[in-house]
Parts: structure tokens; sequence; C-alpha cells
């Protein structure tokens, strides 16, 4: 498939992440749009019935009114002349005759069955006495049906009406007289509840036949029984067909049937409802014209609930189209702040390249999320202020709103230089929130780039609260030079200010300290408060490094005090070195004995190992300790310095060894034995690779004096200079020099020349050599003649061994 030119320097020019970057601006451009069109009203209004109007307002187009007094009115008429709608079960009488029939037929079949057995043994035998029947096994058998009889007839049946029926043979004039009576009460109509059915009885009901399409009013409902009546009717319908019954027979059919009664006639609640609400809509609202020019209200008035909705029809009907047009020109307003902000400042800044995407979600969920609290605030002002028990004005509690956070919150996890231009944005956002209030806009300018100065370089929670404090004074002395200013600075509106202004600064700082953790972990970013903690020592993961892997150990902290020295010195940031460096060898806890700084006596496991299984050992300390760094949520920016911290580097002791041991027609491929990356990308990460290489090496040095450690570190960084592994991280070649410098005062701290005690050496006994597995094999330990130490009298005996 040919591509033509155009595509392809399209391709180029518009990269996926040109993509990615555009659709955060735009996102950001149309909520934050979203969010600032209610406040973009031509016609805003703020009175209150019994306020006193300071302007005349006329029509400024022909509108329409809404009588709201007379279509409510016409509409409840409406209502209730919508007739309660109650459903008709035709098919009840049919059901219970279905079950009472069902119900006698099992019992009544059983003594059909005996008396033909009988009369055939009869039949065939010459005595019939021998071939009667047991008494005792029927009987057995009609009561083990009695509870098959309940379940049918859908009543519970006493043992004494059971035994009446058994006697009387479960006889079907029985069920017949029962399904009569039942059927006369029912086809009358039973109702529920018939004193609520009574209140219809002025206009009447509409009786739906449920299962059919017929409906008809019904104006009479008194005949209707209700549940108690139709009860009492039983006995009254059923005399006249019960009188040549038994006495006991009688009672037991009304008491079968009084219990078999139910309602045949009940609300339907919201076939009602809809019905009521179809009457309701079918009534068009009633509105009045005013015309164009006609005056609304004049100034001096008292405003009425009237004008008030005079008003508001005015708004609704003609600012509409004004809002939108308002509403596209701020979209096109802020996407200009925000992609002109990201051209001149934040596409060079160095702590926003790694991880871009993450970085502007960030800001843009940062803007929105504030531009919210601002929304939110603003109508609780408006709102609250005339409710207040004394006299109030919105303005003061606007100086209360901790917008500041909004700068200080960036602060916190990308820098001051990067919160310092979003303060400015948005002020000149929140500007169009207060009808292009420029004191507003002011105010709020120097208050979010001063709590972004002084929370930048706060480690602990307390700190935001000292910024707090010290927004809080700001926040009041801008006031003070504000009301100056606008020459309103009247007593109790002065104090009003003041209180709100300082309690605005106050929250702002207890806002910033409850964000950050939440954003930690919305976004995997790591603070200095969470640096500090991981920075102890005592943490879990760091003890159980020190007790089961004390070499690596030992190693992980002197890395860690390499790099945070070094980033000293190039400005980096001490402390995310230090804790990345403490953390970068968790991986080793997995497999501790197959690293050299963790060995005893001199045994080497890789002695027995192929090259290439030794170099997938070693290989796989990164991934695990990614896996321990996920599991204790250690944070993204220390799982990237696990990841990172070797780059590509080669594992060179293994390939040579893999080089000496291949045959003639196998081939060693180089990259099996580097390590998979990615190269570091940040100054924090190189750091500890520089620190880590060095680390081990300087192990290794024969007498090491100050020149053979500078040879050494100057040899080791050229070498992973040379190799590419610092091409992707913002380090220059002054930052190298400066951070071999540092890693020169260190080592040689620790190498620092000793006294020789008097105690003699062994003649002979070489001096230990410690290697790291992770660059080179160990050489095997010689053995140390301990002979006369152990026997001398002068001295004690070996320390730890047994």
């Amino acid at each position: 498939m040919n591509t033509r030119p155009s595509d392809i320097s399209i391709k180029k020019r518009f990269s996926p992440n040109f993509w990615i970057l555009t659709g955060i601006l735009l996102s950001v451009t149309i909520i934050s749009s979203l969010i600032l069109t209610p406040n973009l009203d031509i016609i805003r209004i703020n009175y209150r019935p019994g306020d006193i109007a300071d302007k005349n307002i006329k029509a400024t187009a022909d509108f329409y009114v809404l009588d709201t007094k007379t279509t409510n009115q016409k509409r409840k008429q409406a209502r209730e002349a919508t007739l309660t709608v109650y459903d008709y079960d035709k098919s009840m009488v049919t059901r219970l005759k279905n079950q009472i029939n069902q119900a006698f037929k099992q019992p009544r079949s059983i003594y059909k069955a005996q008396k033909q057995i009988t009369d055939t043994d009869k039949k065939q035998s010459s005595n019939p006495e021998q071939k009667k029947i047991q008494p005792a096994d029927l009987h057995n058998k009609i009561i083990g049906l009695k509870p098959k009889f309940e379940k049918i007839i859908g009543i519970p049946v006493s043992n004494g009406a059971y035994k009446i029926l058994e006697k009387e043979k479960f006889s079907k004039e029985i069920s017949d007289l029962i399904v009569k009576i039942l059927s006369k009460i029912l086809q009358n109509g039973v109702v529920a509840n018939k004193d609520l059915l009574l209140r219809e009885n002025e206009k009447g009901i509409s009786l739906k036949t449920v299962g059919a399409d017929s409906e008809k009013i019904v104006t009479n409902l008194k005949h209707f029984y209700g549940l108690d009546q139709a009860k009492t009717m039983v006995r009254i319908l059923g005399g006249p067909i019960l009188k040549d019954v038994d006495y006991t027979l009688v009672n037991l059919i009304v008491d079968f049937t009084q219990r078999l009664i139910q309602p045949n006639i009940t609300l339907n609640r919201s076939e009602t409802e809809n019905r009521r609400k179809v009457a309701e809509e079918s009534i068009k609202p009633i509105l009045y014209k005013l015309r164009r020019g006609e005056m609304i209200l004049r100034e001096g008035e008292p405003v009425t609930p009237l004008h008030l909705l005079q008003l508001n029809e005015l708004r609704k009907q003609t600012g509409k189209q004004q809002v939108i047009e308002k509403g596209i020109g701020t979209g096109l307003i802020i996407f200009a702040l925000m992609t002109i902000t990201y051209m001149i400042h934040l596409k060079f800044q160095k702590k926003i390249l790694h991880y871009q995407n993450k970085n502007l979600f960030f800001i843009g969920s940062v803007v929105i999320l504030f531009l919210l609290i601002l929304k939110l605030s603003i109508s609780l002002a408006l709102t609250l202020a005339p409710e207040a028990p004394f006299p109030i004005s919105p303005s003061s509690i606007f100086y209360g709103i901790p917008l500041s956070a909004a700068a200080m919150t960036i602060c916190q996890f990308l820098g001051f230089n990067i919160a310092f231009p979003f303060a400015i944005v948005l002020a000149l956002i929140s500007a169009i929130m207060f009808e292009n209030s420029y004191e507003l806009c002011l105010f709020f300018l120097l208050s979010g780039i001063m709590g972004a100065y002084w929370v930048q370089d706060c480690k602990e929670r307390q700190g935001f609260i000292t910024a707090g404090v010290k927004i809080g004074l700001l926040n009041i002395l801008l006031a003070t030079m504000i009301d100056i200013y606008m020459v309103d600075f009247s007593g109790f509106k002065l104090l009003s200010d003041w209180t709100f202004a300082f309690f605005g600064g106050v929250i702002a700082g207890i806002l910033t300290a409850g964000l950050a953790p939440l954003m930690e972990l919305l976004f995997g970013y790591t603070t200095d408060s969470a640096l500090y903690a991981l920075a102890n020592l005592d943490q879990p993961l760091l003890r159980r490094l020190m007790l089961e892997a004390p070499g690596t150990y030992h190693h992980s902290v002197i890395v860690g005090s390499l790099a945070e020295a070094a980033a000293s010195e190039i400005r980096a940031n001490p402390l995310m070195a230090k804790v990345c460096g403490y953390y970068h060898d968790i991986g080793k806890l997995k497999n501790p004995l197959y690293f050299i700084e963790n060995q005893k006596d001199g045994k080497n496991i890789h002695n027995k190992l192929a090259p290439s299984m030794s170099c997938l050992i070693l290989i796989s300390h990164v991934k695990n300790g990614i896996e321990l760094a996920k599991e204790n949520k250690l944070g993204q920016d220390i799982l990237d310095a696990i990841k990172q911290h070797h780059g590509t580097t080669l594992i060179s002791f293994f390939y040579d060894k893999a080089k000496k041991q291949q045959k003639e027609d196998q081939a060693v491929n180089i990259d099996n034995f580097r390590y998979p990356g990615p190269k570091p990308q940040t100054r924090e990460t190189a750091l500890v690779m520089l620190a880590d290489v060095v680390e081990a090496a300087s192990r290794t040095l024969e007498q090491p004096t100050a020149d053979r450690i500078q040879g050494l570190v100057q040899q080791l960084i050229n070498k992973l200079f040379s190799d590419n592994q610092l091409d992707e991280c913002p380090l220059t070649l002054k930052d190298l020099n400066n951070i071999a410098r540092s890693f020169n005062k260190i080592l040689n701290g620790i190498y620092h020349h000793r006294v020789e005690y008097p105690e003699k050496y062994v003649p002979g006994e070489p001096k230990e050599k410690n290697g790291h597995t992770d660059r080179q094999q160990t050489k095997t330990a010689q053995n140390i003649n301990t002979t006369d130490t152990e026997n001398s009298p002068s001295t004690l005996k070996r320390l730890g061994q047994s």
C-alpha cells in the first residue's frame, strides 16, 4: 500500500501525544465552560421580594409570562374531576369454584374407589363378611389427604370440620352449596376498604373489568359489600338455601364460605394517578404577553413576586441565545489561556515532561475541581448572605473561598514553576464568574501565588496549616487594600472582610492537606510527606531486608546516602533519591543467597549454574522488586526507580563467561545478558543507577585511596554515559561532574585512613574483598589460617562462632 507524502508529514507533525494533549485541553475547556455557563446570564436578578429597585427595568423584547395561579387552579380542577379507577375481577368466582370442587373431588374419589372394590369382592365371594373393608384403613387414607385438601382449597381446616366432612364423605352437595352462596356474594361485588370507596360516592368511580376492555362508570357505590359486610351476608343469603340442611353442616358451610371470600373490586392506584397526570397535562399553560419597551420594574418601587416572575421569564426567553454566544466566547478564552500557558511555559518544564499526559490530566482535574468549588461557594454566598441574622455582603463571603488551594495542590506535586502560571489562569477564569471583577481577580491571583510559594517546602502535614495561616494574614492585607481602593471600608464591612479572608486562607491550607493523600492515590504521586515515612529504616520492608539480606540492606543504605548527597549538588529531590536508593534492590528478598553480598563462607551458588541461568536470576530481582513495590504501595516514583535502576546495562561477567563456554557452532546473544530496561527517565532514578554501580565497584578496591576512588568513579560514570544509559534522563555534563565530586567525597569518608591497631595480623592473610553479583562474580575466598589465633591464650574466641 502506497502512502502519500502529505500523510507521512501529517503523521510526523502530529504524534499520538499531540492528540492526547489536544484532547485534555479541549476536555478541560468544555467542562470549564459548562461550569461557567450559568454565570453568564445577561440579565442578572439579585432582588428578593421586598427589596427596593435601584433602576428601571424594561422588556428588551416581546415575551410571554406564565399565569401560574390560574394555570395551577385549572389543573387542580382537572385532576379532581378525574374518576378513581377500580379493578373488577370477574373471573374470581370461577377460580374459587374450581378450587372448591377440586379439593372435595380428591377424598370423594377415594370413597368411590373403595365402593367399587367392595362391590366386586362381594360378587366374587360366597362369604361377604370375609371381604369387608376395614374402616380404620379408609380413615387413615382420608386423614392423610388433609394437607393436600387445605392446600387446594386455600384455607386451613380444623380437625373437627374435617371429621364432619369425612362423616359426610365429602358430599358434592356440600361443595355445591358453598359455591352457590359464594357466587352470590362475589357477583354483587366485594371491596377491601368500603370507607375509602364511599369517599367517591358523589362523582362515582370507573369500574374496569380485569382481562377485558369493558369499563363502566358506577355512581351507586353503597350496594357493594365491604369485607366484613360480605361475611355477614353469608348467613343472610344462605338462610333460604340452607333451610333443609343439618345445623352442624350449616355452620360448616357458612364458616368455609366466609373464609373463602376475597375482595374482587380493588383500587388501581397507578392507573388512577396516570389518568390524573394526563388530565393535568392536557391543560395548557395560560400566558399573557408583555411587549418590548413595557416597564417591568421602576426605580424605588418595592419588588414583588410578580416582578421576579416577569424578570425570570424575560431572562429565560431572551437571554438563552446570548448565554450560548458568551459561553462559546468563554470557552475560546479558556482554551487560549491553557494553550498559551502550555506552549510558552509548561512545554519546557522538566518536571512535567516525565509522565506528561498524567501530569496534564492532573492539572486539568485540579482546575475543574476548584472551578466547581468556586461555583458552589458563590451560590452559597448569594443564598446565605440575605439569610444571615446580621447584614453581610456577598463580597465579604467571596474572600473566604479557598481558591488558593488549587495552586498549592499543584505545587505539592509538580513544583512552584508549574503552580505559578496556573494561579494566574484560575484567577483570570474566576474573574468571569464574578462579573469581570478586577479586585477579586487580583485578590485570588496574589493569594494563589503566595500560597504555592509558602507550601513548596512543606514536608509535614502541620506545614500546610502554617502556610494556611500565612495566607489568611495576607488575605486580610489584600482585602483591606481592596476596600480602600473601592472606598468601601465601614467598620462592620471591614471586620467581616477580615474574618472571611483569614478563614479562607486557613481553609485553603486544610483543604490542601486533605487533597494531597487523595491525589497521591488517584494519580500515583508520592509527596515528600509520604517519602519521609518511607525513609524511616524501621519500615517493615527495610527491616525485612536487614534481617533476610543484610548485605543488600547495607548496600542499599549507602546507595541512598550517595544518591541523596548527589541530588543536593544538582538541585534534584534529595529525599526522593534517598528513598529510591533504599528500595531499589528489594527484589533480592526473594532469593537473597543468589546475590554475593548476602553469601557466607565464600560459597557462590553461581559457580554451579550456567551463565544464562545466573543471568536470569539476577535480572529477575527487578521484576520481583516491582511486585513487592506494588504489594506494599510504595508509589509510582519508587516503582520506576526499581524498574530503571539498571537500565539496559550488560551483565558483563556472565556474558564473558558464556562466551568462554560457548561451542564453535553456537553464538551467544548479547541481548540475553542485558537488563530489560527502560533506561532512567528522571534525574533521581539516574542517580540511583550511578550510586548503585559506584558503591558495588568501590568494595573491590584494594587500598582505596582518594586517587583510586576518583579514577573508579570517573571510569564508571563515563562507561554508563558511553553506553547511552543516561540518554533519556535530563542530566547535563555539568551535573555528572558535580555527581562525581559528591561521590568522591562520600566514598573517601567511608574508606578514610584509619589508625592501625596493635594486634598482629596473620602473615599471608589477605584482605577480604566484596563484590556485587549484579556486576560480576566474586573470586573464591581464600582459606584463612586461624590456628594460631584460636590457640593463643591472649586472644578471645571469634564472636558469632560456635
